[in-house]
């Protein structure tokens, strides 16, 4: 596809898609090209989800954009992430420890279960100061929200993303409360008190917004880079011999893990004037998309880009977006990704797989069901 077009209209879609690296950037970039916000229907039956969504920094664009970004910007800087890398290390190495138990007593254990997906729920609830009791109730919330993002979904599911929705509101609500009458250490409490230049704070409902997007984008997307990458690294073991042998290579390996299987595949802009793309016509009103798998494939772009190389140097991968839209939480998310693959290797230098994985149906936001995993 790519050889014939960089932009191709799908039908099935109902939108261009972008497949080079080249198209996809300038999706993401064109300030003509933005994240509006259009309500799910119908709008009386998804209040809570809409109303996360109108609020979110990720589905606005300037003036708001800005507002809220520099918001949240001033209160992530506050040294948050720093303050976390250790915790984060001692988590992963926690998480992994665990797993080497339960392989050591049943012979295999699944990584997704017990290390990919609980290490960013709690990773996002320390940051945004969830006490422990409550931590438990974060991913089922998220794993139904986010199932809204895929195409042709069923009326249960979309039934139980709005029951999510609703039901994570009604908890933040509880916890920004509390925050305004007792500050913490905590990212709820900096984005309750964070002003800007202009006395300007968030408002309620865009400080729970930003506290759900945080979840969402920090759980599904860490958790199925690590599920996707480390069944790449066992795929490849020259690759997982080579990171057991050099954890100097933690950094490249990271983003590598990131392009070679994306978490997520597929993003969406809608024009707010004619624009053109590749010399693909988009008309004010309609949708594009980047397709975020193409273009980190793309041989313009990446040397042998089929290849896996976690010494990869040269790799700008579109994982955590460009321009304004570009992802907060970057630093946070390699910090945890590295954390994890440093611990694997560390006490499982002899990981294995113990069965073929099944793959999420899901193509949006590609991940993997189970890892079922061995050492030994």
């Amino acid at each position: 596809m790519r050889a014939r077009a960089e932009v191709h209209q799908h039908d099935g879609l109902g939108l261009g898609v972008a497949v080079s690296h080249a198209a996809c950037s300038a999706v993401l970039r064109h300030r003509s090209l933005g994240r509006i916000w259009t309500d799910a229907r119908p709008v009386d039956q998804f209040a809570s989800f809409n109303l996360l969504h109108r609020n979110s920094l990720l589905e606005n664009e300037p003036p708001t954009h800005t507002r809220l970004r520099r918001l949240v910007a001033a209160a992530f800087g506050r040294g948050h992430v720093e303050r976390m890398r250790p915790w984060v290390e001692r988590l992963a190495d926690d998480l992994v420890a665990g797993l080497a138990d339960r392989i050591a007593a049943a012979g295999s254990a699944d990584l997704l279960e017990h290390v990919a997906a609980p290490l960013p729920v709690q990773v996002i609830a320390e940051l945004l100061g969830v006490p422990d009791a409550d931590r438990g109730l974060l991913q089922p919330w998220s794993n139904a929200i986010v199932k809204m993002y895929e195409y042709d979904l069923d009326p249960r599911r979309r039934a139980e993303a709005e029951l999510a929705a609703t039901e994570f509101v009604a908890y933040l609500r509880e916890l920004v409360a509390l925050r305004r009458r007792q500050p913490g250490e905590d990212l709820v409490s900096d984005l309750v008190a964070v002003t800007d230049a202009d006395g300007a704070k968030l408002t309620e409902d865009e400080l729970v917004a930003t506290a759900v997007l945080l979840l969402m984008a920090g759980h599904e997307a860490t958790v199925n880079v690590i599920g996707n990458g480390t069944l790449a690294l066992m795929r490849h073991r020259d690759q997982w011999e080579r990171l057991v042998a050099d954890r100097g290579l933690l950094a490249t390996a990271a983003e590598e893990l990131i392009r070679y299987d994306s978490p997520l595949q597929l993003f969406e802009r809608t024009a707010t004037a004619d624009v053109e793309i590749a010399g693909f016509r988009v008309r004010e009103g309609d949708k594009i998309a980047a397709l975020l798998g193409a273009a980190a494939r793309d041989p313009e772009v990446f040397e042998e880009p089929d290849r896996f190389d976690i010494g990869r140097t040269t790799n700008p991968h579109l994982g955590f977006g460009v321009g304004i839209h570009y992802c907060l939480g970057a630093p946070l998310a390699r910090i945890e990704i590295q954390a994890t693959l440093s611990a694997l290797v560390r006490r499982l230098p002899r990981l294995s797989l113990a069965a073929e994985p099944a793959r999420r149906a899901e193509f949006v936001i590609r991940g993997l069901h189970d890892l079922p995993v061995t050492s030994g």
